[in-house]
């Protein structure tokens, strides 16, 4: 059945060519165009945007610079030998990361490649006539041909001028399809009449939204990067009673964006009032676990009245542009030391940290100004004191309701006038000599609220004043929040726009009869849906009947 000289493919050359296809090459430029259209096509955004999700994983599961410096310190002690492979990884630095901003910037470059072409294309869409009508509509969806004639009315057609034939009382060709075109316009759909029949389409609110969704994407790409570059992040341990300023030397440390200047702090001051915790009392498997904490705190903004808050957990307080949030809180001695001499060497309030879930908390006292020489103290401090087998103290429960505290005593030269910085929280006892504690003849200064212990070999005394609370707060200034919550609130619409909005075409159609002597004819309805539309034909059969209706013809069961 082929013709003659057909020919199935070309014969090999003489010249021993195997007779392969032979690829055209796509060279520098052509390599170029085709890596860009890779980068930009739809399933390459997609993919960049679940490898972005994936990337942002590490800085959930590790301590991050930016957010919590100490937690970072924390763990290279916790774990020594990990700690600098995911250090070179870039993993405590996670969002700042070569890698995590290589995919961030290609999705930025993948979205706004994908989004201006088919921004063009849609625009040159809507501007276009809908299709004209196909000649056999028997072929598509929710097909349907209902006669119009004589036995068909369901009663006599009103003898308007041009809507019915005056001989036959049926409504006119061009009345049938007027009225299917004003039809097809209330229901949201865009017409054009060809002939005696009209093409509809509705459905661009679909792209449209779709579009909608990719640019907020990249809006909130925009927001996040620019707001990263203007805002800052800071800590600050604040004890009861203490008063926190909003100036750049009251900040434990501080991490300001690139483009971070000092006027960009707000002034205001921010009072810690009281910490609260409630613990579990019950429930005996969850003794002493935390329900809930708070604190209390008097803020006042340049200008304006001070005011009373709660800051609770993730309940942070919005003062001066920035949100405070609350993170960690713990145990604060409250001391008096007086040296050899008889003179107050030493009288402040020294935070310890928290060892384990009953709050067992360790704690440095460093005394430079001591005579006849520098002091310095290891404290532990036990909330609800008990007394071991071994000897040892323990805390039974976290809150205070028998405060112990017990002191090493060091002295010596605590290399403070070194100019090496040293950490609060630690002390270099290698040099020292130990006065109270396990290396020493005399044992450890034990201590409750209140007391007062003399230090061995007339060194001075130790007053233990009492217990404070405290709070670790985060200080978070970020500009872009408004924009990002816009842009995400955006998204999410369209999103909902191009998933529940059909795409769909439909045709109505008068087909004159053959060698019809009275004027019959048919109606013809279909429709076509572009993607998945379960509803076309249900939304076809409702237009038929709708027109039917109106023009006065019985409805077919």
């Amino acid at each position: 059945m082929r013709p003659s000289d057909h020919v199935d493919s070309a014969a090999p050359a003489a010249s021993g060519d195997d007779g392969g296809v032979t690829q055209p090459k796509l060279g520098f430029v052509g390599s170029l165009r085709f890596a860009w259209r890779q980068l930009t096509s739809m399933r390459t955004a997609l993919f960049l945007l679940m490898l972005l999700a994936l990337a942002a994983i590490p800085g959930s599961l590790v301590p991050q610079r930016t957010a919590d410096p100490n937690g970072v310190v924390q763990y290279k002690s916790d774990h020594p030998q990990l700690f600098p492979v995911l250090d070179a990884l870039q993993v405590f630095d996670t969002y700042t990361s070569v890698w995590f901003s290589a995919i961030y910037l290609l999705l930025f470059v993948s979205l706004i490649g994908c989004i201006v072409p088919r921004t063009k294309h849609h625009w040159q869409a809507l501007r276009t006539r809908p299709p004209r009508t196909p000649v056999r509509l028997g072929r598509l969806a929710g097909y349907r041909s209902v006669p119009v004639d004589a036995d068909a009315l369901t009663a006599p057609a009103t003898r308007a001028s041009g809507a019915t034939d005056a001989a036959t009382g049926l409504p006119s060709v061009d009345h049938a399809v007027t009225r299917a075109m004003a039809l097809l316009k209330r229901s949201g759909y865009r017409v054009e009449r060809f002939g005696d029949s009209v093409s509809a389409e509705r459905g661009y609110l679909r792209e449209t939204g779709n579009l909608v969704f990719h640019a907020a994407l990249v809006g909130v790409l925009v927001a996040v990067g620019l707001g990263g570059g203007f805002s800052y992040t800071g800590q600050r341990l604040l004890v009861e009673g203490q008063t926190f300023s909003n100036v750049l030397g009251s900040y434990d440390s501080f991490n300001p964006g690139r483009w971070f200047r000092q006027t960009d702090l707000k002034g205001y001051n921010l009072t810690l009032d009281k910490f609260t915790t409630t613990y579990e009392e019950k429930n005996l498997d969850a003794l002493g676990q935390a329900l809930d904490y708070s604190a209390t705190v008097t803020s006042q903004e340049k200008g304006q009245a001070a005011k009373t808050s709660r800051i609770g957990v993730n309940d942070p307080l919005a003062v001066g542009g920035t949100n405070v949030y609350l993170l960690g809180n713990g145990y604060a001695m409250q001391v008096t030391v007086r040296d050899g001499q008889g003179n107050v060497a030493f009288q402040d309030v020294v935070p310890f940290l928290p060892e384990d879930a009953n709050y067992t908390s360790t704690g440095v006292l460093k005394v430079p100004d001591a005579k006849p020489s520098q002091l310095g103290m290891v404290g532990f401090f036990y909330p609800t004191a008990s007394k071991l087998s071994t000897g040892a103290f323990a805390s039974a429960y976290p809150d205070a309701q028998n405060p112990l505290l017990t002191l090493q005593v060091y002295r010596g030269d605590l290399g403070l006038d070194s100019g090496v910085p040293q950490s609060v929280y630690s002390l270099d006892t290698s040099g020292l000599e130990q006065i109270a504690g396990r290396q020493s003849s005399t044992a450890s200064i034990e201590l409750k609220p209140g007391q007062t212990k003399t230090l061995p070999d007339g060194t001075g005394s130790i007053t233990f004043d009492g217990v404070k609370r405290y709070v670790s707060l985060d200080v978070h200034h970020d500009p872009s929040q408004a924009y990002v919550a816009g842009f995400a609130l955006l998204s999410t619409l369209g999103l909902l726009v191009s998933l529940f909005v059909p795409r769909r075409r439909v045709w109505v159609k008068a087909v004159p009869r053959r060698g019809a002597e009275h004027g019959e004819y048919d109606l013809e309805y279909a429709g076509l849906a572009r993607g998945e539309d379960p509803n076309l034909e249900r939304a076809v059969d409702d237009i038929a009947r709708r027109h039917l209706s109106d023009l006065g013809v019985r409805i077919p069961a």
